[in-house]
């Protein structure tokens, strides 16, 4: 297992300009970027697992060294099976960092052996989420200056 896969994990629902600076400075750093798309039924996600892996897979195919995969088990378990020791996560705000470090708290209980590091956003894509997309959509907004040009029939066919 090497140190040069990561794996980026979201619920990407959908996926934002946020999450595609995140793919685009982790597939700098590390050889190869598994960008896993989490199936998160607990979330009620706007999207089907399917619909929100294809979107990912359209936007991030511009990176020659970046995977997309879907997982429905405890994180630590799908890096073991890809062989990845180090999970990529994003931080926007200070509100972020607590959550955070504890899903990375937990995660290291669970196998020592995977680091978790934190890359922030440039600061353009610092306060998007897919939280706000989702809540902008429902509302029948415009959201085409937050996520990738490459996803706007996907997003707007819903």
């Amino acid at each position: 297992m090497s140190k040069k896969i990561a794996v980026y994990p979201g619920t990407f629902d959908p996926i934002t300009n946020g999450h595609l600076d995140i793919i685009y400075r982790a597939s700098e750093i590390f050889e190869k970027v598994i960008v896993a798309v989490a199936e998160s039924q607990k979330k009620k996600p706007m999207f089907s697992l399917e619909k929100r892996v294809e979107m990912v897979k359209e936007v991030s195919n511009k990176y020659q060294n970046v995977e997309v995969i879907s997982f429905n088990s405890l994180l630590v378990e799908c890096c073991r099976e890809i062989g990845a020791k180090i999970i990529v996560r994003g931080l926007r705000a200070v509100s972020d960092f607590e959550y955070e470090l504890q899903i990375g708290y937990a995660n290291a209980s669970l196998d020592s052996s995977i680091d978790t590091i934190y890359l922030m956003p440039s600061l353009k894509s610092a306060f998007i989420s897919s939280t706000v997309v989702r809540d902008i959509l429902k509302h029948k907004g415009d959201v085409m200056h937050l996520i990738p040009k490459e996803i706007k029939n996907h997003v707007y066919n819903i």
